[in-house]
């Protein structure tokens, strides 16, 4: 089976929540625990942001801040970009390289939150075709 749709690569994976109201200590127990990067901050079934390793890095860790005492709500990336289960691997890659990203929230219909796809969850061969059809890949990640 070819690899198409982003539903495709996901094949009913678990994903990984947490509520704003949560400190980043917890989020990172839950990184940890599940080997992951990126975590959905959820309430109320609605996606509010997401919360990665390099926003836990850059805005609590690198200033100074105690991930014990700061809240989820404030280091999150809030509003994200997302795409849908059925929309194509490329579109993904597009967005994922387009902003820099290396987590993805996928969402259904309703705006679930229904899985996180990671670059590395991309077949090598699709991410290696849109490298070559990005004119220079180097200018639009973040250093």
């Amino acid at each position: 089976m070819a690899v198409t749709k982003v539903a495709d690569i996901l094949n009913g994976r678990e994903v990984v929540t947490l509520g704003p109201d949560a400190s980043v200590a917890e989020a990172c127990t839950l990184l940890d625990r599940h080997n992951i990067g990126a975590l959905g901050v959820v309430a109320e079934g609605a996606l509010l942001g997401i919360l990665s390793e390099r926003d836990v890095i850059r805005r609590c860790i690198a200033p100074g801040r105690l991930p014990a005492e700061t809240l989820v709500r404030s280091v999150m990336t809030a509003d994200p970009a997302t795409i849908a289960p059925a929309d194509p691997v490329l579109e993904a890659l597009d967005v994922m390289y387009g902003f820099g990203f290396r987590h993805l929230p996928v969402v259904d219909e309703a705006g679930r939150l229904v899985a996180m796809l990671s670059m590395r969850d991309i077949p090598k061969e699709y991410r290696l075709a849109a490298e070559r059809s990005v004119p220079d890949v180097a200018e639009i990640r973040p250093c």
